[in-house]
């Protein structure tokens, strides 16, 4: 109990800044790095994180991740955990009850929703909500079917529907495409077709309600720049004529203001992690919306270490390689503010 408090005690201090300026609902997405709990899944790829396997993976190391995943969404939060969160690598539904359940995090009233994938490692996507402030309208899997290609299995994207305090409505996308295993080259038509997947999906949103606030978050694989994002998913950059029905990559605003990004390889920033929105989003006229500027990387002091090599920072991760370090996850979060007007 005394080391939960003095972890508590030290998420105050963390959370003064991100408090500042806070918007009416904080969206968060994470990639939680292999949020795996220690039982061994016959039927997934996950006997590394159990305690017998090449990881070592015990209870004390997998309920020392739980609470750093904590003290990140608490960072993140400010005064507040954020109202929506986007996880990515997560193992199960298990992981999540413990995280929401038996972490600080049970003093608020969070949701879940989740559907286990068919990815080989057993890894998928999730969305935590504050029940207390969104209410769950819908909730469904995107199940990708590899053309030519139907063995290859990859994470579903989750669909979510949420209202906001009877207000608006939000349609959320959480994202976790294909890897660049095997070559960034090698694999691009693997991520190009999960991007057609969720096009299909966003235009089948739009065709309904060209105003739908949607949002799409998620570890994507892929920089903003690059052709599934810009060619397939036809999500671009702000311009000065907004389109309500378009898609709006807000991360390239981070291109312009960060000096980092939200994964690090190899000596190099890339902003793998992204926020997309549509266009009606970005309407301030009535109901939720997004400033462009409201994009942020969460890079606290506790979760990033000094990149000696390069003279930088660089994310402090649970494992490098086999090597347990005890840290938080390879990848840094983003998060985005939105307001609402009544």
């Amino acid at each position: 109990m005394n080391r939960l408090l003095l972890f508590i005690v030290s998420c105050f201090f963390i959370c003064k800044v991100e408090a500042q300026n806070r918007g009416d609902i904080r969206i968060m997405s994470y990639n939680t790095e292999n949020l795996f709990d220690t039982a061994d899944d016959p039927l997934t790829e996950d006997n590394d994180f159990t305690p017998t396997g090449r990881l070592h993976w015990t209870n004390e190391k997998y309920h020392h991740k739980l609470l750093n995943i904590y003290k990140v969404i608490a960072g993140v939060g400010g005064w507040q955990p954020p109202e929506i969160i986007g996880l990515v690598e997560i193992e199960n539904r298990q992981v999540l009850n413990d995280l929401i359940f038996n972490t600080p995090l049970s003093k608020f009233k969070y949701g879940i929703a989740h559907y286990e994938s068919p990815d080989p490692r057993g890894i998928d996507v999730a969305l935590l909500f504050r029940s207390d402030k969104l209410k769950l309208l819908h909730q469904e899997p995107i199940y990708i079917n590899f053309i030519g290609n139907p063995n290859k299995k990859t994470r579903d994207i989750l669909f979510v529907k949420l209202l906001y305090s009877n207000l608006d409505t939000l349609c959320v996308f959480v994202n976790h495409w294909p890897s660049r295993r095997g070559g960034e080259i090698e694999t691009e038509d693997l991520r190009y077709e999960v991007a057609n997947y969720l096009h299909q999906k966003v235009s089948m949103v739009l065709k309904t309600n060209p105003a739908a606030k949607i949002i799409i978050i998620g570890d994507f694989n892929d920089e903003p720049s690059d052709q599934s994002i810009t060619a397939y998913l036809k999500a671009q950059p702000i311009s000065n004529q907004l389109a309500v029905n378009q898609l709006y990559n807000l991360s390239y605003n981070l291109l312009k203001t960060s000096k980092i990004g939200t994964h690090y390889y190899r000596g190099h920033w890339a902003i793998l992690d992204q926020v997309i929105v549509s266009g009606g989003l970005l309407n301030p006229k009535l109901g939720l919306y997004a400033k462009p500027s409201d994009i942020h990387i969460y890079a606290a002091d506790f979760i990033v270490q000094p990149d000696k090599k390069n003279l930088g920072i660089k994310p402090l991760p649970t494992y490098s390689g086999p090597k347990y370090i005890g840290g938080y996850s390879d990848h840094l979060p983003v998060y985005l503010d939105l307001l609402i007007k009544k």
